[in-house]
């Protein structure tokens, strides 16, 4: 049944202001206006691109105003912001003075489910979130359900949910959190939690308190129990329906963990107690390393909730597609891994991907979010071969490097033009010695000089290319 032929009562004439033309938003505003609700959404961007999205809107007919993303259209009686808006936001704010409620796209969703809707299996987390939706998806697929990844990720949830799906795999960042208060996962994964986004959420209480809403009551809670926090908060939930544990050591009953080279299952086999589930062999994670592992084995827990058998977890995980710029190997030149990492935009991402080689030449900067590096080099030093910084705050890495490795050699390299990568990943080569990994990790956001971590990956896999097509000066 396609949602934009569906006309309910409950949205008939409520007059509802969508925050933000971007794809969760024009989802939102199609959905609504579907169901008869009176929409208008707002947007301070009016370019060429606006104006085509505003042209096919109002033809469903909602009403579209841009260059003007601060005023609340009279008469609203509900907001559905988009999941950049920050809260204090001067229309959010209004909305909230006025006692407006404001949800999320994600919340809309919820809201919208029809009778038997498909269940949702959640996944959040500041690190690995894509990867385990993606995986979990597969496994889902493998074991014969009509599944889709959904959330932060491909087709926009508020139209996923009116489809016939057997169960939905469901990314959901903290800024989608934030806006949700009755999404309720059948099972959900919080993978980790490190300092990230303080900006928008204000504190690292808050940030944490977000996450922690996606163990909702009735949910099958799989917490990290090599994580702190994770832990934690799938203690601390209340009427959760039962706890599942996963982690990298050799699992006790109530977790998954690994076995010599194994993934094992202790949680959902008939008695955990004496009875466990081989899974996969740690060679059917792709890429590998240990965060990887660790990811294979959330989505693990979520698929075995859902009832997936051991058999479709393996079979989902050799069918899984890793997504490029994670951890991804690049090519070997005169005995050196290149490797692309550029979606290690903070400190807790580089420090997973940095933690799955032994002797590295890291090349680091970027724009650091106010975010410190003093634990992330403090905890790599033993790994560095040579470091090549790059980047508006690359001087933060080299003063945390001068604290932390004050003997493992630094390339400053200040340029930011077009060529740029190229002299750093020459500058890398002349440091790495045949054994060695050139490691893309960079920390910090691409911004500065890239438009985004894509193309930043992208400039290093052309440079890599040109190394290798030109011969590394140590090749014999």
């Amino acid at each position: 049944m396609d949602a934009q032929e569906v006309t309910t009562g409950p949205w008939d004439g409520l007059a509802v202001c969508v925050a933000g033309l971007g794809v969760s938003g024009r989802a939102a505003a199609r959905a609504l206006a579907a169901r008869g609700a009176r929409v208008t959404i707002v947007d301070a961007r009016d370019g060429d691109e606006q104006r085509t999205h505003a042209a096919e809107l109002e033809e469903r007919g909602v009403a579209v105003r841009l260059g003007d993303g601060d005023a609340l259209p009279d008469g609203t009686g509900l907001v559905v912001t988009s999941p950049g808006w920050r809260p204090d936001a001067p229309l959010l704010a209004a909305a909230a003075a006025a006692g407006i409620e404001i949800i999320g796209e994600v919340e809309l969703a919820w809201r919208l489910r029809p009778e038997g809707a498909a269940p949702w299996l959640a996944i959040t987390g500041t690190d690995g979130k894509t990867t385990v939706v993606r995986m979990l998806a597969c496994m889902l697929t493998a074991a014969g359900h009509k599944a889709l990844a959904v959330g932060n990720v491909g087709t926009p949830i508020v139209e996923a949910v009116a489809e016939p799906y057997d169960v939905l795999a469901v990314e959901l960042s903290s800024y989608q959190l934030h806006w949700s208060g009755s999404v309720a996962p059948m099972a959900a994964t919080v993978l980790n939690i490190a300092p990230d986004h303080l900006d928008w959420h204000g504190s690292m209480d808050a940030y944490v308190g977000a996450k922690a809403k996606i163990f909702a009551p009735g949910t099958v809670a799989v917490y990290n129990a090599d994580d702190d926090t994770s832990a934690a908060l799938a203690e601390r939930a209340e009427g959760v329906e039962r706890r599942a544990g996963f982690t990298l050591r050799m699992p006790r009953p109530g977790e998954l963990g690994v076995v010599e080279d194994l993934l094992v299952d202790r949680a959902f086999t008939a008695d955990p107690a004496s009875e466990a589930a081989e899974l996969a062999a740690l060679d059917d994670v792709r890429p590998f390393a240990p965060h990887n592992v660790a990811n294979a084995l959330a989505a693990a827990g979520l698929a075995r909730a859902f009832g997936v058998p051991p058999e479709a977890v393996r079979e989902g995980l050799r069918s899984f597609v890793p997504d490029p710029h994670r951890i991804q190997h690049v090519a070997d030149v005169a005995g050196v891994a290149y490797v692309n990492d550029s979606k290690a935009t903070q400190p807790h991402a580089a420090a997973a991907s940095l933690a799955a080689y032994e002797s590295i030449v890291w090349i680091a900067g970027g724009l650091l979010k106010g975010l410190d590096v003093d634990d992330l080099v403090r905890t790599c030093a033993g790994r560095l071969r040579g470091v090549v910084l790059m980047g508006r705050d690359r001087h933060r890495i080299a003063e945390a490097l001068a604290r932390h490795a004050a003997d493992v050699p630094v390339v400053d390299v200040a340029d930011t033009d077009t060529g740029a990568m190229d002299r750093v990943v020459t500058a890398a080569a002349g440091l790495a010695r045949p054994g060695d990994t050139v490691l893309l990790a960079p920390v910090g956001a691409s911004f500065d000089m890239f438009a985004n971590y894509p193309a930043r990956g992208e400039a290093f896999i052309a440079s890599v290319g040109r190394l290798a097509a030109a011969g590394d000066p140590r090749a014999s």
